[in-house]
């Protein structure tokens, strides 16, 4: 039967979406939402949690149980097998990040790169392993990337510091190209964004030769981010290599308003949510058409977005498992719209960190945070898990 005749996906389908948890596993995420449902608790906890560990209160275990298990994969790569076995029979790849944050020496950088390079050759040998994703801050000063966004010269042992960041940016998406594994790097703040884009692109031009290995992220919460993607990707084309893109919303918009009105520029984000929407439908329209030279993922929690690249997908009558089209969500949210894409044939992606549990806190503060003020993300959540419930109980 051809894959297009399938009825649409199911967003609302919870019996697929929750199918590999147990009761008592649902009924833990339900209870963790509902904190998360309370920015006062969350922005309490974001204020402690660091002073804990700084005083080294015996908090680990309790994270570890609670919001590590529901964002996290492990803390090693062999405790991340499971849960990618797990997710591969649902018809999901996994997109391994090494969730470490936070580091400020050229040492903990070159530790960081290992641990990318450990994480290619484990993903190497596992066929539900088809992605990783990686931050370019992770591996390099995020002051040197802003004063060379801010076009002021550098010293010697500056260069010599960008010099190596370069190298290990290309030692890591060498190391996928030689594996066959795409590498997601990250967006980050605006006003360190255009070196991030000139070091990607570079990259994409030496192993983006025959197929998209190197993405680079686009937040269309900018103004100027769609023009970007249209830009950046017909210079590519001119230049004979493929578009790598992995579309997202944006995850910096308070720091990004606070900051415009602070040193008082125009905000770079748009000013409301219709005019993001807008620009990321335009975002997919435009990838889609373009096919045989980009290759993207559609990186979003937002059912709209999800349910209209499907449906497109379909009207163009492409293939819903189409090489250069994926869909990609976190662990741990966004059950219904990952585990019913890949229920319906399309490329679906999950998004699995992994590190010591001290070690990513600063991540699964963001995510907690995140899904507090993201409006409607826990209450849909929450509905979810109990219509799941309330069905298994029926």
């Amino acid at each position: 039967m051809d894959i297009n005749m399938l009825p649409p996906v199911n967003f609302e389908d919870t019996q697929t979406a929750f199918a590999a948890k147990s009761n008592w596993q649902l009924r833990k995420s339900y209870q963790l939402f509902k904190l998360f449902s309370s920015e006062t608790l969350v922005s309490l906890g974001a204020r402690l949690t660091p002073l804990a560990l700084k005083f080294h209160l015996p908090i680990s275990p309790f994270i570890k149980h609670t919001v590590y298990e529901q964002f996290c994969g492990g803390e090693t790569l062999k405790e991340c097998e499971v849960t990618i076995e797990q997710l591969g029979n649902s018809n999901i790849k996994t997109i391994l990040d090494y969730g470490i944050e936070g580091k400020a020496t050229e040492q903990e950088y070159e530790a960081t790169c290992q641990h990318k390079l450990d994480t290619i050759r484990f993903a190497k040998n596992k066929k539900n392993v088809t992605v990783m994703s990686a931050k370019v801050t992770g591996l390099g000063r995020f002051e040197l990337l802003e004063k060379i966004h801010a076009g002021k010269k550098l010293l010697a042992s500056e260069e010599k510091e960008y010099t190596k960041l370069k190298e290990r940016l290309h030692k890591i998406s060498k190391a996928c190209k030689d594996a066959d594994i795409q590498i997601y790097w990250d967006a980050e703040e605006t006003w360190i964004q255009q070196p991030i884009d000139d070091l990607i692109d570079e990259l994409m031009q030496h192993y983006n030769t025959e197929k998209a290995i190197v993405f680079n992220t686009i937040q269309l919460y900018c103004k100027n981010r769609l023009a970007y993607l249209m830009e950046a990707h017909q210079q590519a084309a001119k230049k004979g290599y493929v578009y790598g893109a992995k579309l997202v919303r944006g995850a910096y918009m308070e720091k990004e308003r606070e900051r415009a009105k602070k040193m008082r520029y125009p905000s770079p984000i748009h000013e409301n949510k219709q005019a993001v929407d807008r620009d990321y439908n335009a975002a997919i329209e435009y990838s889609l058409k373009n096919l045989d030279t980009l290759s993207f993922c559609c990186a979003s929690h937002n059912e709209y977005s999800n349910q209209y690249l499907a449906k497109r997908i379909d009207e163009k009558d492409i293939p819903r498992n189409h090489a250069h089209i994926t869909f990609g969500q976190l662990f741990g949210m966004g059950e219904n719209l990952t585990f019913n894409l890949g229920a319906a044939n399309y490329n679906a992606l999950k998004l699995i960190p992994y590190g010591p549990v001290k070690d990513v806190i600063p991540y699964l503060l963001r995510r907690a945070q995140e899904n507090s003020s993201v409006g409607g993300q826990v209450s849909r959540e929450l509905m979810l898990l109990k219509k799941e419930l309330d069905r298994r109980h029926k």
